[in-house]
This record gives C-alpha cells, structure tokens and sequence, in this order.
C-alpha cells in the first residue's frame, strides 16, 4: 500500500468524483473515503474539513439510493481525527501524494477499531 497515488491530479479525481457523485457507491472504497478525507484536511480547518465530509457523505448517499441514516456524525469525527493525526506526525513539507499515502499506509485496513471507538459496529 505504501504508493497508491503517483500524482496530485489522481487525488484530486477521486476528489471530484465524491463531490460531483460521479463515482459509482461501489468504486468509493474504505481508500476513497481516506484520501477525501486527508484531501479536506490538508485543504481547510479541522471544521470545514468536517462540514465537507458530512455533506458530501450525506448527498452521495442520497444521489445513490443509500438510506442516510447510515451515516454517522460520530464515525466520521473520529475517521477525520485519526487521519488528522496521521497528518500531524508527516513531514509538514511533504506533498499531498506522500502524505495521502501516508494515511492509506497507516489507516487502509483500521476499519473496525475506529468505528468500534466511535461505538457504530454492532457485533
């Protein structure tokens, strides 16, 4: 996992394909939802970041026929903090791409231990 994107234009694709709903709900994977999320960070505050990604997750749902009520306030919080720390112990001088996939490296298979902390995984 260590060089999933080779360029800033590729994050950005993947950007504008969640923000535009031009990505298929099966093409938005676990990675995808990381690298929007570490994009939003490194491109706003902390509470734009959060903003962004709550909207977004919630229209995306609705342009796909999702039931909103998947959606978590809490889980994405908590995604939005892991990944902010991923952030914060990078190079500040590091480019997107090192530090998105940075966070993948380091967050692309934490899935339930997250959303376990945030108390959404019913076993």
């Amino acid at each position: 996992m260590g060089h999933h994107y080779q360029t800033a234009e590729e994050i950005e694709a993947v950007v504008s394909g969640f923000e535009n709903c031009t990505t298929s709900k099966e093409e938005f994977t676990h990675l995808s939802h990381l690298t929007v999320a570490t994009y939003y960070i490194c491109n706003s505050t902390a509470e734009e970041s959060f903003e962004k990604m709550r909207s977004g997750l919630l229209r995306f749902l609705k342009h796909h026929g999702v039931n909103t009520g998947k959606y978590s306030d809490r889980v994405t919080r908590a995604w939005l903090e892991q990944v902010h720390q991923v952030c914060e112990l990078t190079n500040q001088e590091s480019s997107l791409v090192v530090i998105v996939n940075k966070v993948i490296a380091d967050l692309g298979a934490a899935r339930i231990s997250i959303e376990r902390e945030a108390g959404e995984v019913n076993e």
